[in-house]
């Protein structure tokens, strides 16, 4: 049988990482500094996996660190190893981070959308104009041939009663009569109150 070779530190020499874990537990910083040294490295490694910015994964291992220092007491040995705690919590951490970062993006997106919102619905302003367009249309269409001219020359063409008279060869009463008369029957059509 052949031997194990080692290269670096000999890991016999190194003291167990659950039992730092345990002694963390009681408050013991020299073991911390003695985990954070073992497990910084895996930790790192786990979240740039997940979150692939550098400078978020290393903040998130920081976090992790602290929590590991902070929950250490509820570490259990007879659910796992110690490394697969500590790896467990940076993987949760690090899908948590893309979690509130998605999160936040969807806000600030949503948040952007509503800011250009118009304040006003353009679809049914654009339907309403048109309903409003055709029932002048229809009742234009009730006036005589005279009303209809008159008005659609004063309120169309921006007329008045003196140029109206000229362009259809008309006294300036009978066409002042003819645009009252025919206004009236607008307003009565179109429903309008005075």
């Amino acid at each position: 049988m052949k031997e194990a070779v080692h290269i670096g530190r000999d890991p016999a020499a190194e003291p167990d990482l659950q039992e730092l874990v345990g002694r963390v537990a009681l408050g013991d910083e020299d073991a911390f500094a003695s985990v954070y040294d073992m497990v910084m490295g895996p930790v790192l490694g786990t979240v740039r996996a997940v979150l692939r910015d550098l400078a978020q994964s290393e903040e998130v291992a920081q976090e992790i660190m602290v929590e590991v220092w902070r929950t250490a007491p509820r570490y259990r040995t007879d659910r796992g190893t110690a490394i697969n705690w500590i790896l467990t919590l940076a993987h949760r951490r690090a899908i948590d981070r893309v979690r509130s970062v998605e999160a936040a993006a969807a806000r600030d997106q949503k948040a952007a959308l509503l800011d250009h919102m118009p304040d006003f619905d353009q679809v049914t302003e654009q339907v309403e104009a048109r309903l409003e367009r055709e029932q002048v249309r229809r009742c234009l269409r009730t006036l005589t041939e005279i009303q209809r001219q008159a008005v659609a020359l004063a309120y169309y063409r921006g007329l008045t009663y003196r140029q109206v008279a000229e362009s259809l060869t008309l006294p300036l009463g009978t066409v002042k009569t003819r645009l009252r008369d025919g206004l009236i029957r607008l307003r009565d059509c179109l429903g309008v109150t005075a």
